[in-house]
């Protein structure tokens, strides 16, 4: 009877022990992947991206783009937009939009076409001016199939392209992989 007394105590403080240790630790992890401390850094601010693209221009894709790069932003982070002047500086242009031939048939003609897209970007980090980068470009390709007209997959390849180009984007600025 007096060992089952013992045994109860000593399970009864060895839990007690343990809910307060797992009460007083924490464990912080974000799954979002950025890397901010919203201590120094607060806002950031987006100069339009431009379509400087020599090939194509497609209408709807600059804004489509500038749309993309802020949403990431606002809804992976707790960081507010502000119009210039922000801890996070982010400005670039399109500089490419273009399709090109990948696959020819017997018959000559192309069976494969490929849609690509690069953007320039320029980052300035005033919380930590050692993360800068000037002139870094991010690119994205899609390919399709030459039988259908590009008219048919282009907003669809665009989406796919500008997600692709944004998350790098965001990976190489908050995210410091």
């Amino acid at each position: 009877m007096d060992l089952i007394k013992k045994y109860r105590k000593r399970v009864w403080l060895l839990a007690s022990v343990m809910m307060v240790a797992l009460t007083a630790c924490t464990i912080s992890y974000k799954f979002n992947g950025s890397s901010i401390n919203y201590e120094k850094t607060k806002t950031i601010s987006f100069e339009n991206f431009p379509n400087r693209s020599a090939a194509f221009v497609w209408g709807p894709m600059e804004s489509m783009f500038n749309t993309a790069l802020q949403d990431i932003f606002m809804q992976q982070t707790r960081l507010k937009q502000v119009r210039q002047g922000g801890d996070l500086e982010l400005s670039g242009e399109i500089t490419n939009y273009d399709a090109i031939n990948k696959g020819i048939g017997s018959d000559g003609y192309s069976t494969m076409a490929e849609l690509r897209m690069t953007v320039n970007v320029r980052f300035v980090n005033n919380a930590n001016h050692a993360e800068d980068f000037d002139n870094r470009q991010f690119s994205a390709s899609r390919e399709y199939d030459a039988s259908q007209q590009l008219s048919a997959v282009q907003e669809e390849l665009v989406n796919q392209m500008i997600d692709e180009i944004v998350e790098q984007i965001f990976n190489a600025t908050v995210a410091n992989w």
